[in-house]
């Protein structure tokens, strides 16, 4: 990918070695410095670090914020976006669901943190754009591999840790310690106190928390029909409204807050009473059906099924679940076992099998469920979806997950369409 930059003595830059010519220039990366030579096998015209062209992409014009967590990063990017706009602010918002400015899509889905010159790019369309802050999602692979180097952050936020991607962190440890090291500098952060886990640098720490003593503590919330609660920050007290459901949600909520009070300096009552525009991200605990009641959610994690099937805990769940092949095994049969702990009735199917075979992951769920007389294996997962909605009794409420608003299925290297909402809509013929 080559990026024109106006008025330089190179006429484009580009982070891949082999684009390289007299006219573009080799942004060197801590990814990609193996590759320089090539660069200039390929008469690059000169060599730039990345720190060196922060200038040139405009970084410093525009407040940049990151979250990273293992749950919620989409969510809280999303309502931080969302309430920025409600307060007449310009902002442009990048990670899981693509690149968007000012209300626009500008690029669909990618990876949670493309490569650094990706995100460099996208900072430069923003600052163009007029934009006032950039909100990004920050994978602990981007950590690891260095994707975010030469950002100065305006925040960075900790949504919480629990267990993901040991398929490429291979212990808990380590993932836990990549989770933290985003937090171990001076910028401006904003933890969930709640997170046991959580290890950061405490200066210019700032906190929200539901259960302990936080900068942003939720004093009293209901979660019935609608959500609602009250923040205490030092001496205001603010109530708020909100349509998200769940209890995990006041997290996202919280840190969404208090990220857009730091940032903007408004008054809590001014943020919150954007709260409510706020409807929610696709994929998301996204009810794609009323009657019956059905529930599609991006969970995929043993936490994350945990917090949605918790959200629903008063109805009787029908949960349609699986898991990516090439990815974390150990993870499998936890899975199995919050299913069932919690639902009346589990169907365990495939969900990205990608290399592996679907058969040997079910088995891998499945050792985690002790007592298997509610649970039906259907590899096939539009059957197994099938299935569920014919089993369906009035007040009982099917829930699927795993791969929320994806548009595919990932069967070897091929992505093969398939939208676990397009599949329910067109079962029930609505």
């Amino acid at each position: 990918m080559k990026i024109e930059l106006p008025n330089q003595d190179f006429l484009y830059v580009t982070e891949n070695s082999a684009e390289c010519d007299k006219n573009t220039a080799f942004v060197q990366t801590t990814q990609n410095e193996k590759y320089r030579q090539n660069a200039l096998d390929n008469h690059a015209h000169s060599i730039i670090k990345i720190e060196e062209i922060a200038e040139l992409f405009g970084i410093n014009k525009i407040k940049i914020v990151g979250i990273t967590g293992t749950n919620g990063k989409t969510t809280t990017a999303s309502a931080i976006y969302s309430f920025l706009l409600d307060l007449g602010y310009k902002a442009a918002m990048q990670g899981t669901r693509g690149f968007f400015m000012n209300d626009t899509i500008v690029e669909g889905k990618s990876l949670t943190t493309p490569s650094v010159l990706n995100t460099y790019k996208h900072i430069y369309q923003a600052v163009e754009a007029g934009c006032d802050f950039f909100i990004m999602e920050v994978s602990s692979h981007a950590i690891v591999q260095k994707r975010v180097e030469g950002l100065n952050f305006a925040l960075k936020i900790l949504t919480n840790i629990t267990r993901d991607h040991l398929d490429f962190h291979k212990t808990i440890e380590e993932y836990i310690a990549v989770k933290n090291s985003f937090f171990a500098d001076e910028s401006k952060k904003l933890i969930n106190k709640d997170e046991p886990k959580a290890q950061f640098n405490m200066k210019n720490a700032f906190a929200y928390g539901i259960e302990n003593p936080a900068t942003y503590k939720l004093m009293a919330y209901s979660l019935n029909d609608a959500t609602s609660g009250i923040i205490q920050h030092f001496q205001e007290i603010v109530p708020f409204t909100a349509s998200l459901h769940g209890f995990f949600n006041l997290y996202n909520l919280m840190a969404a807050i208090g990220a857009v009070h730091i940032l903007t300096g408004k008054k809590l009552e001014e943020v919150v009473a954007v709260v409510d525009n706020f409807a929610g991200v696709s994929g998301r605990m996204e009810q794609v059906s009323e009657t019956p009641n059905v529930i599609v959610d991006f969970a995929h994690t043993p936490d994350g099924m945990q917090q949605v099937l918790n959200a629903l805990k008063e109805k009787e769940l029908l949960v349609v679940f699986g898991a990516g092949g090439d990815r974390d095994r150990e993870k499998r049969p936890l899975m199995g076992r919050v299913a069932a702990s919690l639902a009346k009735k589990i169907y365990v199917t495939s969900d990205n099998p990608r290399h592996e075979d679907p058969d040997a992951i079910i088995e891998d769920i499945l050792r985690g469920i002790e007592d298997k007389s509610s649970t039906i294996v259907e590899p096939n997962r539009k059957k197994a979806i099938q299935m569920a909605l014919n089993d369906q009794k009035e007040s009982q409420v099917v829930v699927i997950l795993g791969k929320g608003d994806e548009a595919y299925q990932i069967i070897y290297d091929e992505m093969l369409p398939f939208d676990d909402r397009e599949v329910v809509r067109e079962l029930l013929k609505i």
